[in-house]
């Protein structure tokens, strides 16, 4: 009896140690697990990438194989989308300050600069509704005209959800909110989606505008 009770302890001994060793193993391993947000939404904006790739495609290819006839009227005016293209690079850089103003602690300033990259995104898609309402052409007269919309509107939406974005993160900076100098990710991420969307309109701007 006093053996099987002996043995017993030990073995409780054994496995409380295997336990106590495989805990502290798991912890190691599993206990901080590196950031890859980022890099997860880095992933989702090369699939998104992809998308506007195909529209650009299929953009071009139609414009090729369906040019528009002679005495049809659509010059696109290059003033306005000029002027949209500088608002949305100038709120890159603004976007940036708003970022190095929040690593720095300087939580005013980086309100402050969100809230302009926010108001130029506005005036981007307020210059954009004016272009709608001055083109010659409708969105069901041809290829042409139908693939021009998909990708404006396409990329307009984007901006929209970028806009939204800029203003959660600007609600959040504030003193009492959850993005701060410690915790940058929610500003790092919507940062890079609109470079993202930049980038895209630098893209869609040549060879809507300039081709």
């Amino acid at each position: 009896m006093t053996s099987l009770t002996s043995g017993t302890g030990d073995l409780a001994q054994i496995s409380g140690e295997v336990d106590t060793t495989g805990q502290s193993h798991g912890e190691g391993e599993h206990g901080e697990h590196p950031d890859v947000r980022l890099f997860g939404l880095a992933t989702f904006l090369v699939a998104d990438g992809m998308t506007f790739a195909g529209f650009f495609a299929a953009y071009l290819t139609f414009r090729a194989v369906n040019p528009l006839p002679e005495n049809s009227n659509y010059e696109l005016e290059l003033l306005l989308p000029s002027i949209n293209t500088l608002l949305l690079v100038l709120s890159s850089f603004t976007f940036h300050r708003a970022g190095r103003g929040l690593l720095r602690g300087e939580g005013q300033a980086c309100r402050s600069w969100l809230a302009i990259t926010a108001a130029l995104g506005l005036a981007f898609l307020a210059g954009q509704m004016v272009e709608y309402f001055h083109l010659p052409f409708g969105l069901t007269d041809n290829l042409f005209a139908s693939t021009f919309y998909a990708l404006t509107g396409f990329h307009g939406l984007h901006v929209t959800l970028g806009v939204i974005c800029i203003l959660i993160v600007w609600w959040q900076t504030r003193t009492a909110g959850r993005i701060k100098a410690s915790n940058p990710f929610g500003l790092e991420a919507a940062e890079l989606y609109w470079h993202f969307v930049d980038g895209i309109w630098l893209v869609l701007y040549g060879i809507l505008y300039l081709l």
